[in-house]
């Protein structure tokens, strides 16, 4: 007979709530046509956001959302997307389909769906192509409440109020898409981006957050570590609040990823097994993190987990669309169950994406929506 005993005295670590966040990109059908339809849109919408979308996400009381990438946040430069629509830069989308991106739904309509929504905001900036300058005058533009030029120009674009910025990432996949560097490089240049992203607010300081491993790159862990806490202070814990780590399921690997709907018994189990090596992940980057940062006052932030399967034949490529079942439905039980047992070192992870791409809570087609087994 099995005995369990309960000691109330005992306590573990606290399970923080964004373990259960999410993450938008401009890659595909994610942003334009499955959250932001316009103003002008027969579909129903409050400011452009899809109702029926931002319904069905708030009955999940999703926690935070990152945005605007993934890839896409080192080719992004803010400016383009504020100011009168009809004046706002297009560009080619060169990491997702080609596709052109008309920069319609920026940061003022990125606050407003976090604000429709009731989540936190997670904003990643450009470090691949962007410059300190443009970084720091985006924080400025979007958290000050004084007079400044930035302030005064989002003034001049219809807010007056600032916007609160829960968490910043400086940076995303630095190792690959961000700018192909390597780690000693990124985390020099993480120390001098991460100085001008000030906190303009002394009671909502930001949470800034280093470019981590892209799966099981434990050297790139142990340089971004080494190099940022050196030459640093013990209280400044490498300049840094967390550090990402990226990783997703694929039971082929990740030339031939198998498809989201047709497979056997075999693949099922093969598709669980490689979720379960999330643990050995978040174990073996925690031993790292555990020489710089033994007091784990540097959260691991998984914000890119998920299921990653061939597209759907017929749809663009570049547009990761695939369908979900109960195996994804599992997958991700698997691994909120892992950072759960975790949540001494993780601090929040984000499931890709939350709309229309990889491992989706909604899909839509047109005016139809639904929700996924995720």
């Amino acid at each position: 007979m099995t005995k369990f005993v309960i000691n109330p005295n005992v306590k573990k670590s606290k399970i923080h709530k964004e373990i259960y966040g999410h993450f938008s990109e401009h890659l595909g059908r994610c942003i334009y046509e499955g959250m932001y339809v316009g103003e002008d849109s027969p579909i129903p919408n409050v400011n452009g956001m899809r109702t029926d979308v931002v319904e069905a996400l708030k009955e999940m009381k999703i926690p935070v959302l990152r945005w605007p990438g993934g890839c896409f946040a080192d080719e992004y430069h803010w400016k383009d997307g504020v100011g009168p629509k009809e004046n706002r830069k297009k560009i080619i989308n060169t990491h997702w389909g080609g596709v052109v991106e008309d920069n319609s739904f920026g940061t003022h309509e990125f606050f407003e769906l976090c604000r429709q929504l009731g989540c936190e905001a997670y904003v990643n900036g450009n470090v691949g192509s962007g410059t300190v300058q443009e970084m720091s005058e985006w924080v400025e533009y979007m958290t000050f409440d004084g007079v400044s030029p930035m302030a005064d120009w989002r003034k001049e674009n219809g807010h007056e109020d600032s916007w609160d910025v829960a968490f910043f990432g400086v940076g995303n996949e630095n190792w690959g898409c961000g700018g192909n560097m390597t780690p000693e490089f990124y985390a020099n240049e993480y120390r001098r981006y991460q100085t001008y992203v000030r906190d303009y607010k002394a009671d909502k300081k930001i949470y800034k957050i280093a470019c981590g491993p892209n799966v099981d790159d434990y050297e790139w862990t142990e340089g971004v570590m080494s190099t940022c806490f050196r030459h640093s202070q013990p209280f400044q814990h490498g300049f840094m609040d967390g550090l990402s780590l990226h990783y997703y399921t694929h039971p082929e690997g990740w030339e031939i990823k198998g498809s989201a709907t047709d497979f056997d018994d075999k693949v099922w189990y093969k598709t669980l097994s490689k979720t379960l090596y999330m643990e050995e992940l978040i174990r073996r980057h925690g031993a790292i993190m555990d020489k710089y940062d033994p007091k784990k006052e540097i959260g691991l932030i998984v914000d890119e987990w998920g299921t990653w399967f061939t597209v759907e034949p017929g749809t663009n490529p570049g547009f990761l669309y695939q369908q979900n079942t109960m195996r994804d439905a599992l997958v991700a039980g698997i691994n909120l169950n892992i950072f759960n047992k975790h949540s001494d070192r993780v601090r929040m992870a984000n499931i890709a994406q939350i709309v229309n791409v990889l491992q989706s809570v909604i899909l839509t087609e047109g005016e139809k929506m639904i929700k996924t087994p995720t």
